[in-house]
């Protein structure tokens, strides 16, 4: 029955699991003096609406807030340098959010089934975007892979299916399996000659798929790209 919670000032940390699947709750204020905040901590809140994470925390933990389905609005402040394993997964109503400069890894499942976001920034910071991370974020029309990332992981933009373009660096080395699967709305893509490996299925599904530019130099071949190597056009 808890609705709204104002956590005292000097309080330091909240414990992971602390506020898990209370429902009701809509509003939480959250002190400055807050540098910790656990695993799961909020996880489940599915009435919660907006909050704002203190600019002390240095890190968004595992299931932070995972299954809040009613989160339209949240604030990451640039202390925040990592965000955890399925940390916002599952947050069906969240539109955008600003990741800041301070973030270098983005966790496995981090974004997860966030089914309204339609925009997202990943800064230079981030050297790290883990497994299925932004899979199943069906309205994400458009994302820029920035070039401190090396490797697309497994199922990272999986089922992204208003995905339309995206951009690959040319640090990127190797797009694993399944990275891009039912991504339906994708048209072409340019695969930088820096990609030394491509994964098992990393394109299939992609039925609206009608180029994939390699360019000049590549080592790969069509035969790469699997059930998409008859749209596979080579850049000279």
């Amino acid at each position: 029955n808890l609705k709204s919670i104002e956590i005292p000032e000097g309080v330091t940390s909240i414990g992971a699991f602390a506020f898990y699947n209370c429902g009701g709750l809509t509003s939480i204020e959250i002190p400055e003096t807050v540098k910790s905040i656990g695993n799961g901590a909020f996880a489940g809140c599915g009435g919660l609406t907006s909050l704002e994470i203190p600019s002390g925390v240095t890190s968004i933990g595992d299931n932070t807030f995972s299954g809040c389905s009613s989160l339209t609005d949240i604030t990451i402040p640039d202390s925040v340098t990592s965000i955890g394993n399925s940390a916002f997964s599952g947050c069906s109503s969240l539109t955008d959010i600003t990741i800041p400069d301070s973030v270098t890894s983005i966790g496995n499942s981090a974004f997860s089934g966030c089914s309204s976001l339609t925009d997202i920034t990943i800064p230079d910071s981030v050297t790290s975007i883990g497994n299925s991370a932004f899979s199943g974020c069906s309205s994400l029309t458009d994302i820029t892979i920035p070039e401190s990332v090396t490797n697309i992981e497994d199922s990272a933009f999986e089922y992204c299916s208003s995905l339309t373009g995206i951009t690959i660096p040319e640090s990127v080395t190797s797009i694993e399996r399944y990275a891009f699967r039912n991504c339906t709305g994708l048209k072409s893509i340019t695969i930088p000659k820096s990609v030394e490996s491509v994964g098992d299925e990393a394109f299939s599904g992609c039925t609206a798929l009608t180029e994939v530019l390699l360019e000049g130099g590549s080592t790969l071949t069509s035969e790469s790209f699997g059930e998409v190597a008859d749209k596979v056009v080579t850049r000279w």
